[in-house]
């Protein structure tokens, strides 16, 4: 039965990983839950702000966002979000089963650039500043190359991975880091594109981007949001998924983002651009 009360459910993850992906979660938990559910996509930014939070706001329900985003919501004296201990697994055998994926750094195969350190004075995209795959691993990167004049000659906000990984398929930038289930979908997507494109390294492993429910919620719907989850790739909506490399969602912790150094140095460093 179907309840007056919709759930709201917001994205800062598309259209780097498709919308469809998470209209199956918003329509596989509002059937479980007895909500109508509602899709909000933010494709502005990877994640939100203490200034501009939907869900300190009562705007959302349930997100998905970028890790940098939940550690800094979560730093407020009294935090709008909480972490649903489970996260998606993608088809990747680097994760080993585990939610996590990888910052890949892409180059034209016939680029002649065989490693990070041949990128000196050429052109790098790059989806958002508030992201860990695409903006905050290369500057965490770059702190292991020699001092010198600035490296890349210049830096394009692409606005999305998927903007990033054309850029360099049509040379109009030499590189870019890709969130790795990004690259996935590429290569299902746009083969002409991936076979022109080469990996030459590659950055983490890095806890996948987390889910969150608002903290006001009720505890028992916390908790069944977080067991519904576990049935996505078993339920109704998982034909929706076709051709998206994900696996299932499986076990994650808080403790997983707040100890891992990349995403508490991400989120140190979206903090103080906000605050400038």
């Amino acid at each position: 039965m179907i309840s007056g009360e919709p759930l709201r459910v917001i994205t800062y993850l598309t259209p780097s990983i498709p919308e469809r992906f998470f209209r199956a979660i918003a329509d596989h938990l509002g059937r479980h839950l007895g909500r109508r559910a509602e899709l909000q996509v933010e494709t502005r930014t990877s994640g939100p702000v203490l200034d501009d939070d939907p869900f300190e706001l009562g705007e959302a329900d349930v997100g998905f966002m970028c890790a940098p985003s939940l550690v800094l919501l979560r730093a407020a004296s009294s935090p709008s979000v909480e972490l649903v201990p489970m996260a998606p697994v993608w088809a990747d055998e680097r994760t080993e089963g585990r939610p996590v994926y990888f910052s890949d750094v892409v180059v034209r195969v016939d680029s002649g650039i065989d490693s990070f350190d041949r990128l000196r004075g050429r052109t790098w995209a790059y989806n958002d500043a508030r992201s860990l795959s695409g903006w905050h691993s290369a500057l965490q990167r770059l702190r292991a190359v020699p001092a010198g004049s600035e490296f890349f000659s210049s830096t394009v906000a692409s606005g999305s991975h998927l903007e990033s990984l054309r850029l360099v398929a049509e040379g109009r930038v030499d590189a870019a880091a890709i969130d790795s289930n990004v690259m996935a979908l590429g290569r299902a997507r746009h083969p002409e594109h991936a076979a022109g494109l080469r990996i030459i390294e590659s950055w983490g492993p890095f806890p996948v981007q987390p889910a969150v429910v608002r903290a006001s919620l009720p505890e028992e719907f916390k908790r069944q949001v977080a067991a519904h989850l576990v049935d996505l790739h078993t339920g109704a909506e998982a034909a929706a998924l076709d051709g998206i490399p994900f696996e299932r969602f499986a076990p994650i912790t808080l403790d997983d983002y707040l100890s891992s150094p990349a995403v508490i140095e991400a989120a140190r460093m979206v903090a103080e651009d906000v605050h400038h």
